[in-house]
């Protein structure tokens, strides 16, 4: 191959790279997930399978986590009224991050006939991050609030977690094993949560593609400023 198509070739590998690796870091990731709950109701023990599906959304300095069920839980033995149902659940953190986040949502829109299963609203949190890693929410308890009885619901299956997220803690403090490159990127940031997610992804390897890039242009000029003193 010639010096000058050899030079061609060096400076296109370099610039598909960056592209390439932008595609390769995901900054979250969702999974809907099946919780066999086992409800403990004033009128005895009842069960129900419903797909679980949680997210993340930024919000402000932390994240907005929503719950959502796919299917029905437990029931009542008469109709409840619109209004007359209020829900509230917790999820567990894991990975990172330890503990549990509450999350509420509306009351029932419309009303639930006798002995149907009771489809819950979605049901939202903010959660902020407290350590830089990967955090997963996993479901954990259901409460249902009816007509002044209590309902309580417990996974049985010891589920999975439902959403994954790859976060930064506020004011840029992590583990120890990431402390240094930390104080050294949140220098501008006036502590501020630093950005996470796909956008941020996307900005650390873009500048790693444009350094390959000028990484092959480097090579290409050595080749071309070689060139001469072979042929001599």
């Amino acid at each position: 191959m010639s010096y000058p198509k050899r030079t061609a070739a060096l400076v296109s590998a370099a610039a598909l790279a960056g592209p390439v690796l932008l595609l390769t870091a995901p900054a979250a990731r969702a999974d809907v997930v099946n919780v066999d709950y086992q409800c403990r109701t004033p009128i005895g023990a009842k069960s129900a399978v419903s797909p679980i599906d949680i997210k993340g959304v930024r919000s402000g300095g932390g994240y907005r986590i929503t719950m959502s069920w796919q299917k029905g839980v437990s029931s009542s033995p008469v109709e409840l009224g619109k209004g007359a149902m209020s829900p509230s659940a917790t999820i567990r953190l894991g990975g990172a991050d330890s503990g549990t986040l509450a999350v509420t949502g509306p009351a029932n829109a419309a009303a639930i006939p006798a002995n149907t299963p009771i489809k819950i609203s979605d049901l939202s949190g903010t959660w902020t991050p407290r350590k830089t890693g990967k955090v997963t929410f996993t479901a954990a308890t259901l409460t249902i609030k009816a007509l002044g009885t209590t309902t309580t619901c417990n996974p049985s299956n010891s589920p999975g977690p439902s959403l994954t997220l790859d976060v930064t803690a506020a004011g840029g403090s992590g583990s120890s094993s990431s402390s240094s490159s930390s104080s050294s990127s949140s220098g501008g940031s006036a502590g501020r949560l630093p950005q996470t997610g796909p956008a941020d992804s996307a900005v650390a390897l873009g500048t790693l593609g444009g350094t390959v890039l000028l990484a092959g242009a480097a090579g290409a000029l050595w080749l071309t400023r070689r060139n001469p003193a072979v042929r001599r």
